[in-house]
């Protein structure tokens, strides 16, 4: 009996607590947004489960090594690629090796409505140091806006570690709700008639500017912000690999098997550091909710600023404003917004093609702003 008593002392039955079934919960839910609503299901599933697996509950610190923060699990060893920013350039060569730039080269005033979009991480950062916040953990937070998953992890883990599982959470869901929450602002900040908005059909764009745009882009980009090679090389890198021609099996890996494999990790590792006693804090839930002004504010930026680029253009030049909510970098989905709300007001509209450039535009810019924000805090102060 006193074996059976001592079975039942270290099982998870013996150890769960509220907090243990209140993050298992978040992780069902997830799971079933992913299979049932397929919202990202790339990334929600496994951070469905990765939750799950973290909230199992057992005896801590008595030499198991289960846990993901304790020394010497197999999860904790997996977790290191989040902690030390090796998953997130990884997941940016796929992005990279994936992305056609030709959009954003044929119409490259689209690019501003990327940068645009980057005030939510500025605005945020600015809420998020008024609430009590050290500046690392407010441009950690900030950067939330960019819906990045991938930037977030990177740049928390470089200048807040403690906060990289409650930001890679918010980061990654803001990204999965993008369907959900981009079109309200959307519908708000426009009207009918610029809804309807037909935009001039792209140039066709030529091998030679494929090919040179990633390395011109990335000279000009970690010229301006050193701090962002890690993340910008690789994805320039990727495009490369892409754009070459000569290096489809590079460029087939980057985005096919490496980047799936890399998502399966980060994915699993984020959702098992959310541990109820280390995650459900009020400081997560306020994490969550700038996260999510952050990200709405970063939409109405680009969707407004359209509007603004609209007074100085003419005809078949003016941008149709809906494109504007693109520049998060969420790719495609947020590209897809754009184009299904655009069809509800024109079925012969086609946005896609023209939405992609402000979303490529996103990645770049919410990198560089991650850049600029790691060399002023790390710096600077």
């Amino acid at each position: 009996m006193e074996g059976l008593y001592k079975f039942f002392e270290y099982s998870g039955f013996a150890n769960i607590t509220p907090g243990h079934v209140v993050m298992i919960s978040v992780g069902l839910l997830f799971i079933y947004l992913a299979i049932a609503k397929e919202y990202e299901p790339l990334l929600l599933v496994p951070i469905g489960f990765g939750i799950i697996v973290g909230n199992i509950p057992f005896v801590e610190n008595i030499g198991l090594q289960l846990g993901i923060y304790e020394d010497g699990s197999v999860m904790n060893y997996l977790y290191f690629g989040v902690l030390k920013g090796v998953y997130p350039p990884l997941i940016f060569l796929g992005i990279g090796a994936m992305t056609d730039f030709s959009t954003l080269l044929s119409n490259p005033k689209l690019i501003l409505l990327g940068a645009a979009a980057q005030v939510g991480i500025f605005l945020t950062f600015m809420g998020a140091l008024a609430l009590g916040f050290t500046p690392e953990q407010a441009a950690s937070i900030g950067i939330i806006g960019g819906a990045d998953g991938p930037t977030a992890i990177f740049l928390s883990s470089k200048l807040a570690p403690e906060l990289v599982g409650a930001i890679a959470i918010s980061a990654y869901s803001y990204m999965a709700l993008v369907p959900v929450l981009q079109p309200p602002i959307m519908r708000l900040l426009t009207t009918k008639e610029e809804r309807v908005i037909r935009m001039k059909p792209p140039r066709a764009v030529s091998k030679t500017e494929k090919i040179m745009f990633p390395i011109i882009g990335l000279l000009l980009t970690t010229f301006i912000t050193p701090s962002a090679l890690p993340l910008l090389g690789m994805l320039f890198f990727g495009n490369v690999l892409k754009e070459s021609g000569v290096t489809k099996r590079l460029a087939d890996t980057a985005k096919g098997s490496l980047i799936d494999i890399v998502t399966i990790l980060i994915g699993l590792t984020v959702g098992a550091s959310t541990q109820a006693s280390t995650f459900l804090r009020p400081q997560s839930i306020l994490i969550f909710g700038l996260g999510a002004v952050s990200f709405m504010v970063a939409t109405a930026g680009g969707v407004l600023f359209a509007k603004f680029m609209n007074l100085f253009l003419k005809g078949e030049n003016r941008i149709n404003p809906l494109i504007g909510n693109a520049g998060v970098s969420a790719v495609p989905d947020s590209a897809r917004v754009s184009q299904v709300i655009g069809q509800e007001y024109d079925k012969t509209n086609h946005l896609l093609m023209h939405a992609m450039a402000p979303n490529v535009a996103g990645v770049i810019g919410s990198a560089v702003a991650a850049g600029i924000l790691m060399s002023f805090l790390l710096h600077v102060l």
